[in-house]
């Protein structure tokens, strides 16, 4: 630099601070020193050249100087600057001070049409870095004034406009004054959210609502923007609520019980129940989201906040259209809606239902679930048992279409007449078994065998089983049939009553015992009871389980089927004999000798000797 060149900056300098830095160089704490005086006695050559070293001291005297000066900034002040010239990598910008600075254009990627003459705002970084460049920032200048603006907006309540950048999880991202600010999905509107991509790279109008300094995190709604609006719509609406009106409304929400929808900023619910005359079983067979549908108001509650909606009830009761020429007797068809162990509820028509009980399914006595007989779709033909218009009831029944089976019932099964027919059911008393469909017996225990002693009906037959029976008796009015399946055979007690005539001996194998006695089986499968005083052996001992022995017998029952048997009186009966014998020898004799004497005396002995083997 030449000396004239130097000597004419040096002029300009010092004229500047002369006419502004006067007062403020006044007030200084530090020692008083003019611009002027600092200039004349600063050796600029020997400076630039490194020759002579700076004085700490007087440089800061000569900042304290500067301040207030025209052209004097700050460092971390924000200020406005314009762009004097762009060149491929940096944008050159004139802050008014005493050097341009130079700021690079990715700080303006956001920016693509910046020119020369734009008005910018920067942040003065440096006021010289190490080469006496004023160094400046366009994007720290964006975001401190960015976060100026949200932190304005969020004291003020100011609606701001944000740029929906992606979605992210649980909301989107938005860019509002450079700044990424989080929108929770719960905030983006006041209906459920079903496409959030529909919601990306759009502008919208948002309120923030939170920021958290320390983490420099921001949330913005767009929902409170909506909510706020909708407040008003709401009080405008309540206050015009009456039970019975009809109002236009658009379907919100669709749960298992019901259709939330929406009135215009008031949320009313239709119940499943109100939504269709007919049985449904979820809403969204009848309405669809964001539909839009008329409802009448039935029901709300004092502050109006529960609204209860109902759609069926812009229709007429299905009832009230039903033909008034149906009547009871007659036939209809109809769809199985509804199935329930007790019957089956059918749709004859729209919203119009009837009950078919399981007993008007089947002229059966032996009663089954409806499940057996229909299912839920299946269409039927049912007869009109009643009809009761006012209190909208009707019952059906399926069995009055075929020909009741008891109309011939002694035709197709007298008395004597032998059948085979199916064990359904058993109970302690007897075994229930049906013939055809809708004629049942019952088959007594007593009647199952003549010979078995059957404890219960279980132990003889199943249920299912087949099994051959005789009518006994007929009662066609009171629909009872009894039967019997022993009587489909011979009876054996006929031959067993010659067999085991009483007095007779027969070789028998005690079955089992008891307190009471024991069950004695014989070679043809007949049993006979023994009572316990019956048991007892010729040489005193008791018989056991499994002892063969010879028996007689003491009395037959054929009705009964009783045999009673004794083992004991074979023997008792024969030494009863022996005396008897005896008492009417000596009783012949005329007259008493030594030798009678002897013999009374002799079977005396015998008799005494018996008694004590016993013992």
């Amino acid at each position: 630099m030449s000396e004239e060149t130097k000597n004419t900056e040096e002029q300009v300098i010092a004229a500047e601070v002369q006419e502004t830095a006067t007062e403020a160089v006044a007030e200084t704490v530090v020692e008083t020193v003019t611009p002027q005086e600092f200039l004349e006695n600063f050796n600029w050559h020997k400076y630039e050249q490194g020759i002579e070293a700076v004085d700490e001291e007087k440089l800061k005297q000569f900042e304290v100087a500067l301040v207030g000066t025209v052209g004097f900034v700050n460092e971390r002040d924000v200020i406005e600057g314009t762009v004097i010239r762009i060149t491929d990598r940096d944008a050159i910008i004139d802050i008014n001070s005493k050097s341009e600075g130079v700021i690079s254009l990715n700080e303006f990627r956001y920016n693509q049409g910046l020119s020369v003459g734009d008005v910018v705002e920067v942040l003065v970084d440096k006021r010289e870095d190490s080469s006496g460049q004023l160094v400046l920032s366009h994007r720290k200048a964006r975001v401190i004034k960015a976060w100026e603006r949200v932190n304005n907006a969020h004291e003020t309540g100011e609606v701001v406009n944000g740029f929906v950048k992606c979605r992210t999880r649980g909301g989107m991202i938005v860019d509002v004054f450079g700044i990424e600010a989080f929108l929770p999905g719960s905030q983006i509107d006041v209906k459920p959210i079903r496409d959030y991509d529909q919601y990306v790279e759009k502008t919208m109008e948002f309120k923030v609502v939170k920021i958290n300094h320390e983490f420099k995190n921001v949330v913005v709604s767009h929902k409170a923007l909506i909510e706020a609006d909708i407040e008003l719509q709401k009080k405008e609406i309540i206050g015009q609520l009456e039970k019975g009106q009809v109002l236009e409304g658009v379907v919100k929400n669709i749960t298992s019980y019901g259709v939330f929808v929406d009135l215009g900023g008031v949320d009313g619910l239709v119940h499943i129940t109100d939504l269709s005359w007919s049985r449904i079983n979820h809403p969204n067979e009848v309405v669809e989201l964001d539909q839009k549908l008329n409802v009448v108001i039935l029901d709300f509650d004092d502050n109006k906040s529960r609204i209860q909606l109902g759609l069926k009830q812009l229709t007429a009761h299905p009832w009230e259209a039903l033909n008034s020429d149906l009547k009871i007797g007659d036939k209809v068809m109809g769809e199985v809606v509804v199935l329930a162990d007790y019957g089956a509820f059918v749709e004859v028509e729209q919203g119009v239902e009837g009950l078919i009980h399981v007993s008007e399914m089947s002229w059966s006595t032996h009663l089954r679930s409806a499940q057996d007989f229909v299912k839920v779709g299946d269409k039927v033909e049912a007869q009109i048992l009643t009809l009761d218009r006012e209190d909208r009831k009707m019952s059906l029944g399926i069995k009055q279409l075929h020909p009741d089976p008891w109309t011939d019932i002694t035709t197709k099964f007298p008395v004597g007449s032998t059948h085979t027919g199916t064990v359904r059911n058993y109970t302690n008393f007897g075994v229930f078994v049906e013939l055809e469909e809708g004629i049942d017996g019952l088959v007594y225990i007593s009647d199952l065998s003549w010979t078995k002693k059957i404890k219960h009906p279980s132990d003889f037959v199943t249920v299912g089983d087949q099994l051959e029976v005789q009518v006994l008796e007929l009662d066609v009015e009171n629909r009872k049939l009894n039967l019997g399946h022993k009587q489909t055979k011979d009876n054996p007690w006929d031959v067993h009553e010659e067999t085991y005539a009483i007095g007779s001996t027969h070789e028998g194998i005690v079955k089992e015992k008891n307190d009471k006695g024991a069950v004695v089986t014989f070679t043809d499968k007949v049993e006979g009871f023994a009572p316990t005083r019956f048991l007892e052996k010729e040489d005193g001992t008791t018989l056991e389980k499994g002892d063969k022995v010879n028996f007689i017998v003491l009395e037959f029952s054929k009705e009964y089927r009783r045999v009673v048997v004794s083992h004991t009186s074979l023997f008792k009966e024969q030494e009863k004999r022996n005396v008897k014998a005896a008492v009417k020898k000596a009783a012949e004799a005329e007259k008493t000798t030594l030798g009678d004497i002897g013999g009374l005396a002799d079977l005396k002995a015998i008799m005494e000797a018996k008694s004590k083997k016993k013992k």
